[in-house]
């Protein structure tokens, strides 16, 4: 009998290499459409899969890293 697979807090499977842009915009708690601009705009790192757009699971903690080593902007 096969062992059940780990569910994330967010319902998303730990284990998958590649995600959607909607998969890592939940990781991330940001909108659907943040998350397209920031993938576009290559802070994101991103994959073309035939005519598919994919995020690999390293890059959201690689956006979170940047984020964090980021110097603060001027409000």
């Amino acid at each position: 009998m096969a062992e059940p697979r780990a569910v994330a807090p967010d319902g998303t499977d730990p284990s998958l290499v590649l995600l959607t842009v909607e998969e890592a915009a939940r990781r991330l708690r940001i909108g659907r459409t943040t998350c397209f601009r920031l993938v576009l705009a290559g802070e994101i790192e991103s994959v073309t899969v035939g005519r598919l757009r994919r995020v690999p699971a390293d890059a959201v903690p690689a956006y979170v890293a940047k984020l964090r080593h980021r110097p603060a902007e001027a409000a």
